[in-house]
């Protein structure tokens, strides 16, 4: 089957977000339709609070759409609850946060075994270790997150994506905390790495010059795509 045969990753039909708020309603985004392909790289790109953010939310089921159709890797997510959503994202979906969210009581290496020892991996640590190792981090495996620079935290932020071998790779604004070396580092692994897995890629960013590297931009602007 040839990728351009292949059901759509993520897909959007007429979905919309509306958060409560005390001044009233606010509408975040705005009848969006689109769609992501297996192993396509797509940045989406906007001013901030355009709705980049919950764009990418919304697809990967950590926000419900209140209104319109969701899928995810093919099964309509607007109506499952907690518990289905976790599952459907486990071992499937990979995420990269400005902010890292590593768990600072746990080593590198746990951290990145973690998610591996949740899907009852038995060699868990060994992929751990070989992730780790591929972005460049084989002498910080014992480390603590307080223990690593903002840009190798970040390296085992995303080599904890990847060690899934994930569909999909949600990243947002993954280099927005690092300086333009470190951050020119983590982008060139996120890239090289979800194209060799054949993973999508979703890359919410402010920098031109790293949304230029997808395949394709999405520009967001007061909740709806341009």
């Amino acid at each position: 089957m040839s990728p351009s045969s292949q059901p759509a990753v993520i897909a959007f039909r007429q979905v919309s977000l509306t958060l409560p708020a005390a001044t009233g309603p606010v509408h975040i985004l705005k009848d969006l339709d689109m769609q992501v392909m297996p192993g396509e790289s797509v940045a989406i790109v906007g001013p901030s609070g355009s709705g980049k953010t919950s764009l990418i939310s919304v697809a990967a089921g950590l926000e419900r759409a209140s209104s319109g159709v969701v899928e995810l890797l093919g099964d309509d997510i607007s109506q499952q609850n907690e518990d289905a959503l976790a599952r459907l994202r486990r071992g499937r979906v990979g995420f990269v946060f400005q902010s890292f969210h590593l768990l600072p009581n746990m080593t590198a290496l746990e951290n990145v075994a973690a998610p591996l020892e949740i899907m009852k991996k038995a060699d868990a640590m060994a992929i751990a270790r070989d992730a780790l190792e591929q972005m460049g981090l084989a002498d910080r495996l014992t480390h603590y997150p307080a223990q690593l620079s903002g840009g190798e935290r970040q390296r085992v932020a995303v080599a904890r994506a990847l060690a899934v071998e994930p569909k999909i790779v949600f990243a947002d604004e993954p280099t927005g905390n690092l300086d333009t070396k470190a951050g020119k580092m983590v982008a060139d692994l996120i890239f090289d790495e979800c194209a060799k897995q054949g993973a999508a890629l979703v890359l919410v960013t402010h920098d031109a010059a790293l949304a230029a590297r997808a395949d394709r931009i999405i520009t967001m602007q007061d909740g709806y795509i341009l």
